[in-house]
C-alpha cells in the first residue's frame, strides 16, 4: 500500500455517547467499540455498543472489536451490535475470512495482527487478500491471559512499515500511540489510519485537551 501522510484516526475504546460525540467533534473518522475480552480497557456491553452503533453519523466508521473466533459466534455478534467494520483481534479458530464476508455482505472486515516479530509480517500477508485492512498491535495472542490490545506499547514500527510496503489494502497501526509520537509514527510508518485508544485518556476517561492535541500534532 503506498505511503500515507494524512493517515485516518480511529478513536478506540469508546465507553459512552458523549465519548463518541466528543471524538467525532474534534475529527475522528472510525470509533472503536470494545466487546468482552480477556484483558484490557475499554469493554463495554453488547445493548451500549448497538446504542452508540445506532447515532455514529456517516462517513464515520463503527468498530466492533470482537476477540471471538468462531465465525458463526462473530456474525451473530455483529448482527446484534449493527457496527459497519467488525475488527478481529484474534485468529479465526473455526470458519474463515470468505465465510464471514458471505455471512455479513456490506461489512468491512479488519483483521488485527498483533506484531511480535517477523513472523508477523508472514502473517499479515497471508490474511491481507482476504480482508478489507489490516491493523498492526501490540497484543501478544499466546500468553496464557490473552494481550489483544490496549496494551499502550509500541511495537517495532520497522516491521509496520514492512507490512504496509507490501499489502495493497488500508493498514491501521495502533499500540502506544499518544499526542507526542504520532508525527513519527506518520513518518516511519506511513499508515492508512492510526487507532489511538490509552493515548489520548486520563483515569480511563477521554481527555479533550489529548485529543485536540493529537489532532493538531497530525496538522
Amino acid at each position: 500500500m503506498e505511503a500515507t501522510h494524512h493517515p485516518r484516526v480511529k478513536i478506540c475504546c469508546i465507553s459512552s455517547l458523549e465519548e463518541s460525540r466528543l471524538a467525532i467533534e474534534h475529527g475522528a473518522a472510525a470509533l472503536g467499540l470494545v466487546s468482552k475480552m480477556p484483558s484490557g480497557p475499554g469493554v463495554i456491553c453488547e445493548e451500549l455498543i448497538a446504542e452508540i452503533a445506532a447515532q455514529v453519523p456517516p462517513p464515520v466508521a463503527s468498530f466492533l472489536l470482537t476477540s471471538e473466533q468462531d465465525v458463526a459466534i462473530i456474525a451473530a455478534q455483529q448482527r446484534r451490535c449493527r457496527t459497519n467494520t467488525l475488527q478481529l483481534v484474534d485468529r479465526l479458530s473455526r470458519g474463515s475470512h470468505a465465510d464471514l464476508r458471505q455471512a455479513l455482505p456490506g461489512i468491512a472486515i479488519v483483521q488485527v495482527i498483533h506484531v511480535v516479530g517477523p513472523e508477523s509480517v508472514d502473517e499479515a500477508l497471508a490474511v491481507a487478500s482476504q480482508v478489507h485492512a489490516i491493523l498492526l498491535d501490540s497484543g501478544n495472542p499466546s500468553l496464557q491471559t490473552k494481550e489483544l490490545g490496549g496494551t499502550g506499547r509500541r511495537h517495532n514500527w520497522s516491521l509496520s512499515r514492512k507490512i504496509r510496503e507490501q499489502i495493497h489494502i488500508p493498514l491501521f497501526l495502533a499500540g502506544g500511540l499518544n499526542p507526542d509520537n504520532v508525527p513519527q509514527a506518520v513518518e516511519e510508518v506511513a499508515p492508512f489510519g492510526l487507532d489511538v485508544c490509552t493515548g489520548v485518556r486520563t483515569g480511563g476517561k477521554l481527555d479533550k485537551a489529548k485529543l485536540s492535541a493529537l489532532f493538531a500534532s497530525l496538522g
